[in-house]
C-alpha cells in the first residue's frame, strides 16, 4: 500500500459537501479517518525512523506545524521548550476540548527489524545513546496529526474549539532539566484559550483496536529514586581494607525488593520499587569509593507513597551504616497518580465503541506504568485512553512491552486512534 498521499488529497477526500451547519456524522468521521490512514502510517514511520530525547525534539516538533499550518490551525511553537499546540476554531460557538499526544522517544537501541527502524544516536546526561520510540509516542503524534486533518476538513460544522497538544518530555528530562506536561502547562497550554476538558491515548501491546480504561486512578503514581553511598576506596585484591561496594549495592537490592514484596499489602494497593541503574567503579580491581544506583516507586495512594518513601530511606541509611558507609536515597521528579474523571469516564464510552464497536473495556486494571499526562488531569476533567496495537500472529503472552527494543505495533489500529480521538471530541463539544 502506498504511504505517498498528499495533504492536498487528503483534505479533498474530507470534502463531503454537507450543509454548513450540519453535525459531522459517524460516516464522515469514519470516511474522513479511512482516507487520512495512508499519511498517519507514513508520519509515523518518518519520525519512528528519527527518534529525538526529551526536550530535543526539534526536527519532530518542526514536522508537526508545518502539518498543523497547512490544514489552516493556529500553532504556538516553543510551548514547553519544543512543544507545539495547534488550535482549530470551529464554525459555531461553544467548549474547548483538548487532544494530547507526547512525542519524545528514549535511550533503547532498536531490534525489531523493521525497513524504518532507528539508527539514531543523542546525548542524555553525558553520554552518547542509542535513541527509539519504544514507547509508541511516535505513533501518538502521527495519530493525532491524522485526527487534526480529520478535523479540520470538517471545521465549519464544529461547535467550540480544538486544542491539540504536541507534547516533549513525557518520560521525564534529563538531570538538571525541567519538562513535560508541568512546562506545558505553565506555558498556557490549557489556558490560551481555556480548556473545559482534556483526553489522552497511549497505545500497548493489548489486543489490536481494544481501547481500555477505568474511572478513577487509572495509572500509577511516579517517584524516581536516586541512592548515592560514599565508602572507602581499596584495592580489589584487598576487600577488607575497604568497603564493598557491590556488596552493598547487593544488599540495598535485596532490602528493595524485600520490602515491595513483604513489607506492604500489595493487594490493598499496587505498589513496585525497581533498581534499574547501577554505576559503580572503572577498573576491575579498583573497589571504588561512590556507589550510585537509580530506580523508579510507582504507588497508587498518598498514604502508600509516604510509607514506602520511609521504609525505603531508613533501610538504605541501615545499610550503610553498617558497613560503614553514607548512603541516602532520595525519591524526586514527582507524577501523580493519572485519574480519569468519573462522569467523563462514563460518557465517553459511548464515543469509544463508535471508534470501535464491541471492543471498550471500561473497567481495565489498574496500571503501574506512570504517566505526565496526570498533570492535566489536575487542571481540568481528562480521560486517558489505551490503544491496544498488538501486531497479528504476536502471542499475548510474551508480546514485548513498552520500553522494549523489539516494542512494536499493527499499523491499522491507528485508523482506530484517530476515530477514537475525533469521536471523543466532536461528541464532547456536542453534549448538551
Amino acid at each position: 500500500m502506498s504511504v505517498r498521499v498528499s495533504t492536498l488529497a487528503i483534505m479533498a477526500g474530507l470534502a463531503f459537501g454537507a450543509p454548513a451547519l450540519a453535525a459531522p456524522s459517524s460516516a464522515k468521521i469514519e470516511a474522513a479517518a479511512k482516507a487520512v490512514q495512508p499519511k498517519v502510517v507514513a508520519w509515523r514511520r518518518d519520525i519512528h525512523e528519527h527518534p529525538e530525547l526529551g526536550n530535543q525534539e526539534v526536527r519532530t516538533a518542526a514536522l508537526i506545524a508545518k502539518e498543523l499550518k497547512a490544514l489552516g490551525f493556529e500553532v504556538r511553537e516553543g510551548v514547553g521548550k519544543t512543544g507545539v499546540v495547534g488550535i482549530l476554531k470551529g464554525g459555531k460557538p461553544g467548549k474547548v476540548v483538548a487532544l494530547r499526544a507526547d512525542m519524545d522517544a528514549l535511550p533503547v537501541e532498536e531490534k525489531t527489524g523493521e525497513p524504518f527502524a532507528s539508527k539514531a544516536t543523542a546525548t542524555w546526561e553525558g553520554r552518547t545513546v542509542p535513541v527509539m520510540h519504544a514507547c509508541g509516542h511516535d505513533t501518538h503524534v502521527a495519530m493525532l496529526l491524522g485526527t487534526a486533518t480529520v478535523l479540520a476538513g470538517m471545521k465549519a460544522d464544529i461547535k467550540g474549539t480544538v486544542v491539540l497538544i504536541f507534547q516533549p518530555a513525557e518520560e521525564g528530562p534529563q538531570a538538571g532539566e525541567e519538562g513535560g506536561a508541568k512546562l506545558m502547562i505553565q506555558d498556557g497550554a490549557l489556558d490560551q484559550p481555556k480548556v473545559d476538558a482534556i483526553f489522552g491515548l497511549h497505545i500497548g501491546p493489548a489486543d489490536a483496536h481494544l481501547l481500555n480504561y477505568r474511572a478513577g486512578g487509572f495509572y500509577a503514581g511516579a517517584d524516581r529514586l536516586t541512592i548515592t553511598v560514599k565508602g572507602k576506596q581499596t584495592h580489589g585484591a584487598r576487600p577488607w581494607a575497604g568497603i564493598d561496594m557491590s556488596s552493598v549495592a547487593a544488599d540495598i537490592v535485596q532490602a528493595i525488593n524485600q520490602i515491595a514484596a513483604r513489607q506492604v499489602d500489595v493487594g490493598v494497593s499496587p505498589s513496585v520499587v525497581t533498581i534499574a541503574m547501577i554505576n559503580m567503579g572503572l577498573r576491575s580491581n579498583i573497589i571504588p569509593e561512590d556507589l550510585k544506583m537509580e530506580g523508579t516507586m510507582r504507588t497508587f495512594t498518598p498514604e502508600r507513597k509516604a510509607e514506602l518513601i520511609d521504609k525505603v530511606t531508613k533501610a538504605v541509611a541501615a545499610i550503610g551504616d553498617r558497613y560503614g558507609a553514607k548512603a541516602t536515597a532520595v525519591f524526586s521528579q514527582p507524577y501523580p497518580v493519572t485519574y480519569n474523571n468519573p462522569e467523563l469516564s462514563s460518557w465517553v464510552k459511548a464515543s469509544l465503541l463508535k471508534a470501535s464497536p464491541g471492543k471498550v473495556d471500561d473497567n481495565a486494571a489498574l496500571v503501574t506504568g506512570a504517566e505526565d499526562f496526570s498533570l492535566y488531569a489536575l487542571k481540568v476533567p481528562a480521560v486517558f485512553v489505551q490503544l491496544g496495537g498488538r501486531p497479528k500472529g504476536v502471542p499475548a503472552a510474551g508480546a514485548p512491552a513498552n520500553h522494549s527494543p523489539y516494542f512494536d505495533v499493527d499499523e491499522e489500529v491507528f485508523e482506530t486512534g484517530v476515530k477514537a480521538e475525533v469521536f471523543m471530541a466532536l461528541d464532547y463539544l456536542d453534549r448538551k
